[in-house]
């Protein structure tokens, strides 16, 4: 099994990897973006102080944080990206099943919405939308996807 978890891993990487930065409302570029592309859009968007950006990535669990409980629940967590800026995940776990096992260092993909904050910003919608009327988002996380 050690064998083949590089060849694992780069089939996850090739199926859920592919990091783009996809305004809302728009059709993403045709062609892979890389992560480092992807990861200076993100940093352009929080330079920007943009929000309701619909993003794509991949990132480092920095730190697991405590459920927010306060009305939708919601399991946090710190990602870093490879440029090194760190956003902060809010997966609704009322409307998705939650990431079992999270813990630092494991490599997380996502797809949600970008909202700005001073802290290197936030991303949330990692979920279907039960209405239908926006886009879906996922975490993806040892080669399960949570939606």
């Amino acid at each position: 099994m050690k064998r083949y978890f590089p060849l694992l891993l780069l089939v996850i990487v090739v199926i859920f990897g592919v990091d783009r930065l996809v305004p809302t409302g728009h059709v993403a570029p045709a062609g892979v973006v890389s992560a480092q592309e992807n990861t200076s859009e993100i940093g352009q968007a929080f330079r920007n102080l943009a929000s309701n950006v619909q993003v794509r990535g991949r990132g480092t669990v920095l730190k697991v944080l405590a459920d927010d409980t306060r009305g939708s629940r919601h399991q946090r967590f710190i990602l870093r990206l490879p440029s090194g800026q760190t956003i902060l995940v809010a997966h609704n776990i009322d409307l998705a099943p939650r990431v079992p096992g999270l813990s630092k260092g494991d490599v997380v993909g996502f797809n949600g919405i970008y909202e700005w904050n001073s802290q290197g910003g936030v991303v949330h919608w990692t979920h279907r939308d039960p209405d239908g009327r926006h886009a879906a988002g996922w975490l993806v996380q040892g080669g399960h996807r949570y939606q």
